[in-house]
């Protein structure tokens, strides 16, 4: 190594430790096998559901110290962490879990900023757990605010990034692969962003009240997207190796495109994934009007989109479907899933996001959690949908990982019957 100090030859053997049981896991038959289950939901193929779980409740979760980082070097850490987290995972709640056959050093993409920040005041009931509750002071009140706003410049800092994968790659290189990792796919959430900057309650008066400015702000910030996202190209910081798409499989047969050359990644070689979580609370014709229409410009121009987080869009299946390449919705426990599988029916993937307060309980009940995945899986197979099931934003489990590990088994049983 060239940076042979004694604390990076001590890292370095917690590391290489640690690779070696990534390794076993990255080159497995189950994680080849999953990648195919994940690629043919994907694809609208389904062999059967896939099931993932994340966002996690970490600080909950630390058994036998199998989660407490050794390294030292703050960004070997991350590197730490990262085959920490997937060798915990595939322990004690796999699912159908992928991971790359390959340690990812993502390169150093830096941004100068668009003009505003978020202004917040945090509470926080653990500060090991990040869910904390924000509240945000209004930036974007007036046509001054707003101008304010400009374009980000994109900077990619190639001499750290090399730095990392230098070191990295002189660590374990020799036991798996390292790759240099950009962006896997485009991520466009303006109005989450919006809430941030604005507050929530300012945000739904204010599309009542003054419809005319919220447009400037949301034509602005979908500017300063494409903006970003002509940079990236140009800058060659998007990629085709991902493998992980916002907690939800990314492997697909149609991506990239047919024209992508083997070098240059555009945005058709990609996916776009957008959300408006803030728009659960609105009409179908203002969710059109003021975010669908917009994602036409920016995750409809990637070469598949994928829409929707926690907000429910059962009853907007038609409006979401006017985004260009669309290939996935999200379907959350506030949704009617017979609804939202009877619209998707076998034209998209149906990513179902079970209740995570299931597992955040005493003590799991198990009756319940076999009545909500048998609701999604009987509505998948009567409609044809191809389907994920993904256990997300976890805030708590309780102080009870157990609750999760048996949520994982149910749920695996419950597929593999499918």
């Amino acid at each position: 190594m060239k940076e042979d100090t004694k604390i990076l030859k001590e890292d370095a053997k917690v590391l290489r430790k640690l690779a070696w049981e990534y390794f076993k896991i990255a080159f497995s038959d189950r994680n080849f096998e999953n990648i195919k289950l994940h690629k043919a939901v994907n694809d609208l193929k389904m062999i059967r559901p896939v099931v993932l779980i994340d966002e996690l409740p970490w600080s909950e979760m630390n058994i036998n110290d199998e989660l407490t980082l050794q390294c030292t070097d703050k960004y070997l850490q991350h590197i730490e962490w990262f085959l920490r987290s997937n060798i915990y995972k595939n322990k004690y709640l796999p699912a159908d879990m992928v991971v790359p056959p390959f340690i990812p050093v993502s390169k150093v993409i830096r941004s100068t900023g668009i003009g505003i920040s978020v202004e917040e005041e945090v509470l926080a009931t653990d500060e090991k757990n990040n869910i904390k509750s924000h509240k945000y002071i209004d930036v974007l009140k007036t046509e001054a605010d707003l101008e304010k706003l400009h374009n980000e410049e994109i900077v990619y800092d190639e001499e750290e990034t090399m730095r990392r994968y230098q070191l990295v790659g002189d660590i374990l290189g020799d036991i798996i692969p390292v790759k240099l990792m950009g962006i896997p796919y485009f991520t466009v959430v303006t109005w989450d962003d919006i809430a941030r900057y604005r507050g929530v309650t300012n945000l739904l008066i204010d599309l009542v009240e003054r419809p005319e400015f919220m447009h400037k702000i949301v034509r602005k910030l979908t500017d300063i997207k494409l903006s970003t996202l002509e940079q990236l190209e140009a800058l060659n910081l998007l990629d085709i190796n991902g493998y992980v798409l916002h907690c939800t499989p990314i492997y697909t047969g149609d991506l990239p495109s047919k024209d992508y050359d083997g070098t240059k990644v555009t945005r058709k070689d990609v996916w776009g994934r957008g959300a408006a979580q803030i728009f659960g609370t609105v009409s179908k014709e203002m969710h059109e009007e003021f975010d669908i229409e917009y994602m036409k410009e920016t995750i409809g121009q990637c070469g598949l989109a994928y829409y929707g987080c926690c907000e429910p869009l059962d009853k907007k299946i038609d409006i979401v479907e006017k985004i260009p390449n669309l290939r996935k919705i999200s379907i959350t426990p506030w949704a009617d899933v017979n609804v939202a599988a009877e619209a998707i029916n076998t034209k998209y993937v149906l990513s179902a996001k079970p209740n995570p307060a299931a597992v955040a309980t005493s003590s799991l009940n198990e009756e319940n959690v076999r009545e909500e995945l048998g609701k999604i899986l009987s509505a998948c197979k009567r409609y044809n949908c191809s389907c994920d099931i993904v256990l997300k934003d976890i805030s708590t489990c309780h102080k009870r990982p157990q609750n999760i590990f048996r949520w994982q088994e149910i749920a695996m049983e419950m597929v593999k019957n499918f």
